[in-house]
Parts: C-alpha cells; sequence; structure tokens
C-alpha cells in the first residue's frame, strides 16, 4: 500500500511529534543539569588529570563538594558556570585577509 502526503500533512504530523516529544526532552536537559560528578567523572567531562583537579580544589578555585569521608563531589551546573568565568575574550580579532591574486 503507498500513501501520498502533501506537504501540509507531513508538517502538522512533524508538529504533533515535536509537541509529545517535549516532555521528554525538558526532563532529559534537567537530568543532564542536575549531574553529579566525582573526580573520575569530572576528569572526562573536562579532560583533565586527577591531579589537576586535586590541585584546584586545594587551592579553592573550583566549585566543590568534600563529603564526610573526604570524597569530592562537582556539580556540573556548578562547573558549568566557572568554565563561564574563565572565559577570555579577544582583545584584537583577526584581521579580515584578502587573498591577491
Amino acid at each position: 500500500m503507498k500513501i501520498e502526503l502533501e506537504q501540509s500533512d507531513i508538517q502538522a504530523i512533524a508538529e504533533k511529534v515535536v509537541e509529545l516529544m517535549k516532555p521528554y526532552l525538558s526532563q532529559r536537559s534537567d537530568l543532564q543539569e542536575n549531574t553529579i560528578f566525582d573526580v573520575p567523572g569530572l576528569c572526562k567531562y573536562l579532560h583533565v588529570t586527577s591531579k589537576w583537579i586535586h590541585e584546584r580544589t586545594h587551592l579553592k578555585q573550583i566549585p566543590h563538594y568534600k563529603l564526610s569521608n573526604k570524597q569530592l563531589r562537582f556539580r556540573k551546573k556548578d562547573i558549568d558556570k566557572w568554565l563561564s568565568s574563565m572565559r577570555t575574550s579577544v582583545i584584537n580579532p583577526l584581521p579580515k585577509v584578502r587573498l591577491i591574486k
């Protein structure tokens, strides 16, 4: 059996699918926002060594939580905010280059 759909029908179906998926997509972003990292998890997220993370926590440069058994935990939301604060702006952007033949 072959069914031919018009563009308006396809658009209506797509809108309905998006509407039905919104609750699941928002739940996923909420879960990702509330992620808690341990040291190895943060190492993977930031692509750094555990030594680097321990140095930063000792110097109180990176936001962290210290549990009663001296284990470190990091909230993704805090780490992302900290990373944003570490961002440096470009002082002199590269000039536009023109190719001369």
